[in-house]
């Protein structure tokens, strides 16, 4: 079973530190080259590029009132959960769909169900 994941390629896990400006302020990410792979596809589902998802994830998260004290971790799972919302099909696999096109209140009380 582990060998689906030992022998992938290690350049997946190769960290990357990438500097990016927010709102004016200098800040670094620090992700997997997995994950930033992940960034790049759904930000180009929208027409931007990864410093721009960036951006407006950290803007939208501030506007809903959530601490932000480890933002690399919360970039990872919106990465977790793209990938998972295209598994059970609330994500299209087309990426020529955008995310700001679906209907985000319905996914998230259709996956509330699931849980739940």
């Amino acid at each position: 079973m582990c060998k689906l994941f030992i022998s992938a390629d290690p350049q997946l896990w190769e960290s990357t530190t990438r500097s990016l400006r927010i709102d004016g302020m200098v800040t670094s990410v620090r992700l997997e080259a997995f994950f930033w792979t992940v960034l790049e596809e759904i930000a180009g589902r929208d027409g931007m590029n990864v410093v721009q998802l960036i951006t407006r994830l950290h803007h939208e998260s501030i506007d809903a009132g959530h601490d932000l004290g480890n933002f690399t971790s919360f970039l990872r799972v919106c990465c977790g959960r793209y990938l998972a919302l295209q598994l059970t099909g609330d994500v299209p696999a087309d990426k020529g769909v955008g995310i700001s096109s679906l209907d985000a209140d319905g996914i998230l009380d259709g996956e509330r169900g699931r849980w739940h």
